[in-house]
């Protein structure tokens, strides 16, 4: 009996496509990255995902998980694979507003989330471009960032439990909503972040947060980087940290994006180098209620700090969104960033970290770089700027594998040689995988194999991800 009849016995003909079935499965949102799956496998519960994982360990199938497929490394390539799909397991079965937590399925759509917290005046604070079709079970198995890490951290720092299917079937339970739990080894961070090649992921408890009462947005013009962080840091002197977005658009970015977005407006009436979108949040009345007035505190300190920064030349211009309208607008430039960079032509995308007081640096060097190796390519980068993660495009004058390489390479160098990371947010997948190998520390690469092998002996889960071979 081969897998698919054991599988289809197991959990019922109906969890399964092929064929012409499957075929949404078979590439994710880049279009980059295309298979053919043995089959599209879609559980609608834990005891389904265990039973799948039983039979592929038993028949040494390869698995392959997914959720949204809104990646951009690859992850959920399946090539004569199963693709296990965790859109089903999409329950959120607890919002908890007494311990500000929520308990959801691993195929919970984030924006679902952030409507269901949002419902008890709480916020799930994570949020990407993608919120809309992004799951769960993706944004943990990536470690996803998204624009309010500067504030919030991290999906793993938002995660307090996990319910985890193992290469073998077992169910490992980590679904505690505990802060502190120092009981032996971190297996829910392992986990997370892993890009399901440890576990599958079939459920989270996350954490909650109160929900913003009142909000300041702006668009701000610096004449450098290193005045820019300047005002990060006196926003958060001023505002007791409350700074949650605080994003870096320079002129090509905007150049860039009012190509492809020409019903946007430029955000000011003048193009500058350096453009910095603050969002900074009230969760305090006293910061939120409006005065006799009319005004609302975090926006007056909002405007009381760029108004002296203007009046002394270290801020250019300043836009302070005035309704959610003005406000989403704002957002949308930023949020717009996959589409620009990823439909502008044949292109090397990276995605970086660096000390904040290192971004300048970067750029400084990273440009004649890429220009020694292709004369005709030109750069586009966004960057949160608050946690130091630079999304760096570089557009080729022709599509020749070798530049590429050679490009990706020379980003690898300088963001080596300013003690950065040559991933910040997208995780590994396989795009990553030559840069694993020639950057990561061979003694953590040789953990990571040790590791690998211990939980799954067998190599079933997303084989050929995130971990490269040795040699």
């Amino acid at each position: 009996m081969d897998e698919l009849t054991q599988i289809a016995q197991a959990i019922g003909q109906d969890r399964i496509l092929t064929g012409q079935d499957a075929a949404p499965y078979c590439k994710d949102w880049t279009g980059a990255y295309v298979s053919t799956p043995l089959a599209v496998l879609r559980p609608v519960n834990t005891q389904e995902v265990s039973a799948i994982l039983k039979i592929a360990n038993e028949t040494g199938t390869a698995v392959v998980p997914a959720s949204g497929r809104t990646g951009l490394t690859g992850a959920t390539l399946a090539q004569d694979a199963l693709l296990l799909s965790v859109e089903r397991l999409n329950t959120i079965s607890d919002i908890n507003t007494e311990a500000r937590t929520a308990t959801v399925g691993a195929g919970v759509i984030l924006s679902h989330l952030h409507d269901a917290a949002e419902a008890h005046d709480l916020i799930f604070p994570l949020t990407l471009g993608a919120r809309g079709s992004a799951m769960i079970g993706g944004l943990l198995s990536t470690n996803a960032g998204g624009s309010n890490v500067v504030r919030y951290g991290s999906t793993r720092g938002l995660c307090l439990g996990l319910e985890v299917v193992m290469a073998d079937g077992r169910i490992m339970n980590l679904m505690n909503a505990l802060h502190k739990d120092n009981s032996g080894l971190d297996l829910r961070n392992l986990i997370i972040g892993a890009e399901g090649t440890l576990g599958i992921i079939t459920a989270a408890v996350l954490s909650l947060r109160p929900k913003p009462q009142a909000y300041a947005t702006a668009m701000v013009a610096v004449p450098s980087l290193p005045v820019a962080l300047q005002l990060l840091h006196q926003l958060q002197s001023e505002t007791g940290g409350g700074v949650e977005a605080f994003e870096y658009m320079p002129r090509s970015y905007i150049d860039h994006h009012r190509k492809f977005f020409p019903d946007m407006s430029a955000p000011f009436d003048q193009n500058y180098d350096i453009n910095i979108m603050i969002e900074v949040a009230a969760t305090t009345r006293a910061d939120a209620l409006p005065d006799e007035d009319g005004s609302i505190p975090v926006v007056s300190k909002l405007e009381g700090v760029l108004g002296q920064m203007l009046e002394n030349g270290t801020v250019l211009d300043a836009v302070i969104a005035q309704n959610e309208t003005q406000r989403r607008e704002i957002w949308k430039r930023r949020e717009d960033a996959g589409e620009v960079a990823f439909f502008g032509g044949v292109f090397v995308n990276t995605d970086i970290a660096l000390p904040l007081d290192k971004i300048a640096a970067f750029e400084a060097a990273v440009t004649p770089r890429i220009k020694d190796i292709d004369p005709g390519a030109h750069e586009v980068l966004v960057a949160h700027l608050g946690d130091g993660n630079i999304h760096h495009t570089s557009y080729v004058s022709r599509n020749d594998p070798k530049i590429m390489d050679a490009m990706v390479e020379a980003v690898e160098d300088v963001v080596q040689e300013l003690g950065g990371s040559f991933s910040a947010e997208h995780g590994i997948g396989v795009s990553k995988l030559a840069t694993m190998k020639r950057r990561k520390d061979p003694v953590a690469l040789d953990a990571m194999r040790a590791i690998k092998a211990a939980l799954d002996p067998k190599g079933i889960l997303n084989p050929g991800k995130v971990i490269p071979a040795a040699d």
